[in-house]
């Protein structure tokens, strides 16, 4: 229904404006009466051989929705009824941005791409605070921060200190965002000698909660292995509980488009199907460079149920989703779970 029906339609117009369309029609469900029992019926089918213990959390299935749908913590609700195992909200930053100019979302349907730059667009981290307290989540909420744009990044630890204090109580685990390519010089916090005085400082606050929350660091897919080494090396020995891996792409490559119209396009990161090989080697080599002993999230243009099943087999524990989503729709959470379960994935 969603590929030869509902996807025509939003596809029709400009993708910022389907996204809010889309986020218009899951707040019209939550009206109509019996609507959310019955996407749950269709779509929120759970099995134990399914469940997952990754961070000392229990997932009850690994496929997650990637940071950046989501930007505000106001639909996860709605969200997880379509089968999620959790999903994860942001990125956020202490005080509202409105992101770069538009145009800065574009498809590339051919490819199943997707080109952004929104620059980190939300609402900020007090108002998904608000969100959360009005309804209490339904699934794992992994809360994804980052620093304003207008914040140097010798300042930064600052902006992520605020957004992790204010958020702290009301989510599961942590994303450290500091690889978008959207946002003036953020992926330079991949530096280990940013990174280690950001997330020291993370580690050090989450001392003084009651509850443990797991903390993850996102990285790019275009990051050198010389840096992957020394931030894989900084998360053994610091106590950082896994990597997301990874974060879109510069790159254009794998792309089929005519290439006056990508250029034309202009600067941005690139998800989608495109992705997939580069996402699935980051992962299979954070996993054998840590021996197995880190945790990764496996991301980036998983399209069907045998990529995700790919992707934990090479080293992933958990999988997330985006541009799959919006391409193949809510029907491939459902296919990467069958195909899991019938390949006895553990």
């Amino acid at each position: 229904m969603y590929r030869h029906f509902i996807r025509p339609i939003l596809f029709s117009f400009n993708p910022e404006t389907a996204h809010n369309l889309t986020f218009s029609g899951l707040r019209l469900l939550r009206y109509i009466p019996f609507a959310r029992a019955i996407v749950r019926l269709i779509y929120k089918k759970e099995d134990p051989a399914l469940e997952r213990e990754v961070f000392g959390l229990k997932f009850k299935n690994p496929v997650g929705l990637a940071g950046g749908l989501d930007k505000n913590g106001e639909f996860y609700n709605d969200l997880a009824n379509f089968g999620f195992g959790f999903i994860e909200i942001g990125s956020l930053t202490p005080e509202p941005q409105s992101g770069n100019p538009k145009p800065r979302l574009f498809r590339i349907v051919q490819d199943r791409a997707i080109i952004n730059r929104m620059g980190i667009n939300n609402k900020g981290v007090k108002n998904a605070v608000e969100q959360l307290k009005k309804a209490r989540p339904g699934t794992i909420i992994s809360g994804n921060i980052s620093k304003n744009s207008t914040s140097i990044n010798d300042d930064a630890s600052k902006d992520y200190e605020s957004a992790f204090a204010m958020l702290y109580d009301f989510v599961d685990m942590f994303t450290v965002n500091i690889s978008c390519p959207n946002v003036s010089g953020l992926s330079d916090l991949q530096d280990v000698s940013f990174l280690s005085d950001i997330v020291d400082k993370l580690l050090e606050l989450r001392m003084y909660f009651d509850e443990y929350r797991p903390i993850l660091i996102k990285v790019s897919p275009d990051i050198s292995h010389q840096q992957l080494d020394e931030i894989i090396d900084y998360c053994l020995m610091s106590g950082v509980d896994g990597i997301v891996a990874g974060n879109t792409t510069r790159s254009r490559d794998g792309l089929t488009a005519d290439p006056e119209k990508i250029e034309a396009i202009g600067n941005g990161g690139m998800s989608g199907a495109p992705l997939y090989a580069k996402s699935l080697e980051l992962v299979r080599y954070i996993s054998a460079k840590s021996k197995g002993k880190l945790p990764v999230i496996g991301v980036g243009g998983i399209m069907s149920g045998a990529q995700a099943r790919e992707m934990l087999d090479a080293g992933a524990s958990l999988v997330e989703i985006y541009s799959g989503f919006i391409y193949e729709g809510p029907s491939l959470v459902r296919e990467i779970k069958k195909h899991i379960m019938e390949s006895g994935q553990k």
